[in-house]
């Protein structure tokens, strides 16, 4: 008796962990979207600032997303843009997104008067920002599972996306840094202001 329960106290023992490694694999296939500083990638993070400094990992991850990105060195641009259209509360609002937020360069590409013209036209300005907000919350991850994705602008058409890891484009542009958490959304810093129409049938 005593021999045929040590050998039965064994076989509960494969169960358990054979659980947590279906709960491991759900989990890495970001079907929330959420991360973690850990999960953070792309040349541009080293230009993020460290530790708790405004606009670091840490500072932005408790924030919701337009505060978040009002103190990141890389956003400046993006910032004023969704400001001047009135966007930072509906972002900062929205239960669970994406954000694709083109670098200051992308912007400095369109030049100080086509993005004065826009930031004076909130009507204009807005559906483009929309553009690069998902309706979703997605890891870099849960993006290679895609081949489009729908946007907040819904007549701006979708989001393509090709690749995978570190090397997911989206409309063709690379993640500059990608995964980073905010408390509502999962941001991608990419190097060009996308245009809204370019992937409609």
């Amino acid at each position: 008796m005593g021999g045929t329960t040590s050998n039965s106290a064994p076989a509960p023992a494969p169960p358990p962990a054979a659980a947590p490694a279906s709960a491991s694999s759900s989990a890495a296939s970001g079907s929330d979207g959420v991360t973690t500083n850990a999960d953070v990638f792309g040349p541009a993070c080293a230009k993020l600032p460290t530790g708790n400094a405004p606009g670091s990992l840490d500072s932005m991850g408790p924030q919701p997303v337009g505060s978040a990105a009002s103190t990141n060195p890389l956003l400046k641009k993006l910032v004023a843009a969704v400001t001047a259209a009135n966007l930072v509360d509906p972002l900062n609002s929205a239960p669970g997104i994406t954000v694709f937020a083109p670098a200051d360069d992308a912007f400095k590409a369109l030049g100080d008067a086509k993005f004065t013209e826009l930031a004076n036209n909130p009507a204009k300005l807005a559906p483009i920002l929309k553009y690069h907000v998902a309706s979703k919350r997605y890891d870099a991850k849960g993006l290679a599972d895609e081949v489009s994705i729908d946007t907040l602008d819904t007549e701006g058409g979708p989001l393509k996306i090709e690749g995978s890891g570190e090397n997911i484009t989206v409309n063709g542009n690379p993640i500059l840094c990608g995964n980073i958490p905010t408390k509502n959304a999962t941001v991608f810093v990419i190097g060009k202001v996308l245009t809204p129409g370019t992937n409609k049938s």
